[in-house]
């Protein structure tokens, strides 16, 4: 995964009317999760961190490993949660996940499919039902993507998370999870119809040409 850096500062006031003063100077609630726990619940580090440094973190199909640098102090984490304004969509608030080199995590990566589908030669439309995967496995060996290749994949088949494998990782979501398929459109009907007037008529000739040798 790509490395990304973000800046923070510790948080003591933890109220609403505090959260909503920060998000008008541009800056962002954070909490990070880690190993501490207390009465088996997780233990949140609450923290603020730039608007400006968040975005490009937040705003991206990509997935990074965040060195979180908070008043001086160096954590590693990854993204663990978004909460956005359900009207203006705005970004509310951030969770991190304290990241180490032995403990596995799970996170979703995305997909990327490679080649060019014999059923969209074909005239069929590709279709993605997901854009990531949920993997397990150390942060240092998960990918920036999955790479998949669709170049056999035919019209009306599909690839389910099953049928995939990658040195290294676990793979969290459900086998039967459709990643893409290929989907008949109008003009893979009329090329498959087209073929097979054609082959009739081939077959019909045959059989004529036959007829007529056997006749003479």
């Amino acid at each position: 995964m790509k490395e990304i850096k973000v800046t923070g500062q510790k948080r003591t006031d933890l109220g609403k009317k505090a959260s909503k003063q920060l998000r008008k100077e541009g800056l962002i609630p954070c909490n990070l999760y880690g190993e501490a726990q207390q009465d088996g619940k997780p233990v949140a580090f609450s923290f603020t961190a730039p608007m400006s440094e968040l975005r490009k973190l937040v705003y991206t199909p990509h997935i990074y490993v965040v060195e979180l640098i908070i008043d001086g102090e160096r954590r590693t984490a990854v993204l663990k949660e978004l909460q956005f304004h359900p009207v203006t969509d705005a970004l509310l608030h951030v969770d991190f996940y304290e990241v180490n080199d032995q403990k596995p995590i799970v996170m979703g990566v995305p997909v990327k499919l490679v080649g060019l589908a014999q059923g969209v030669r074909d005239g069929g439309r590709m279709n993605m039902s997901i854009r990531k995967i949920n993997v397990k496995a150390p942060y240092q060996q998960i990918p920036e993507h999955l790479d998949i290749n669709v170049t056999e994949l035919r019209l009306g088949k599909s690839i389910k998370v099953g049928e995939l494998s990658f040195e290294g990782l676990e793979l969290v979501t459900p086998k039967e999870v459709v990643v893409c398929s290929i989907k008949a459109t109008r003009n893979s009907i009329q090329a498959a119809a087209a073929a097979a007037g054609e082959d009739g008529l081939e077959s019909r000739s045959r059989v004529e040409q036959v007829h007529r040798i056997w006749w003479y």
